[in-house]
């Protein structure tokens, strides 16, 4: 059962934007503004290498918790990144997705995000999912609210039908960035049987020959889906009803 070299759909954990900075005695913001131009990278490298979905933890639910400062600057960045870059990517024909709970943002940050979505709905070359106030126990909850809601059973296909990343495959491959190795609770329903590979790499410093191990790396797995080594292929990976 082994494994094909390219995943379809990839996730990252864009950790160490903070840190960066703080090694070069920089205020934080400056590593989330560095941050901006890795994702635009890794978009571009994503792209080239015929990967279709990626999806990528900009903010958590949790990171409010940050100073104020720090989250009120990066507020202000997402917003400006998304009136400047927006243009750009809908020329690449990348279509921005993007995944939490909006209560709680700022009318200008909810004005971007729409306009956006709208300018770029009919991309299909790359999906980029921007998870942005959002945590995976969030998405499972919501999720299961809107089960509840419409009188359906709670069945994991129904469940994965309500989830906010409904709209594309599971991610085969999950990275994260930093040295850290765990979740932080990122697409804790979704990453079920994804492959992991954790960078020591700081985000803004992750470039093409990462992206290029870590694909190596998942090429180089098996994936079994609880079956045994050398069971044939059919029936292998566990569907995704979208």
């Amino acid at each position: 059962m082994t494994n094909t070299s390219t995943p379809h759909h990839v996730a990252i954990v864009m950790d160490g934007n903070g840190r960066w900075a703080s090694r070069r005695f920089l205020p934080r913001i400056a590593g989330h503004k560095q941050g901006v131009d890795s994702l635009k990278r890794c978009a571009r490298a994503c792209d080239a290498r015929g990967i279709k979905v990626l999806t990528v933890f900009a903010f958590s639910s949790e990171n409010w918790q940050r100073p104020q400062e720090e989250v009120s600057g990066l507020m202000d960045l997402f917003a400006m990144a998304l009136g400047r870059e927006v243009p750009q990517l809908k020329s690449d024909g990348v279509q921005l997705r993007f995944i939490g709970d909006r209560q709680g943002l700022s009318g200008r940050v909810l004005k971007g995000i729409a306009q956006a979505e709208a300018a770029t709905v009919d991309n299909h070359k790359l999906i980029l999912n921007v998870c942005f106030n959002y945590g995976g126990r969030w998405d499972i909850v919501q999720a299961a609210a809107r089960v509840a809601a419409q009188g359906l059973a709670m069945t994991e296909q129904h469940l994965n039908q309500a989830m906010a990343l409904a709209h594309v495959p599971d991610p085969e491959l999950v990275i994260r960035t930093g040295g850290e190795q765990r979740v932080s609770n990122f697409l804790l329903w979704q990453s079920a049987y994804s492959e992991f590979f954790f960078s020591d790499k700081l985000w803004p410093d992750f470039d093409e020959a990462e992206l290029d191990l870590a694909i190596q790396s998942f090429g180089a797995r098996e994936r079994r889906f609880g079956k045994v080594s050398g069971q044939n292929e059919a029936g292998a990976a566990p569907t995704v009803p979208n």
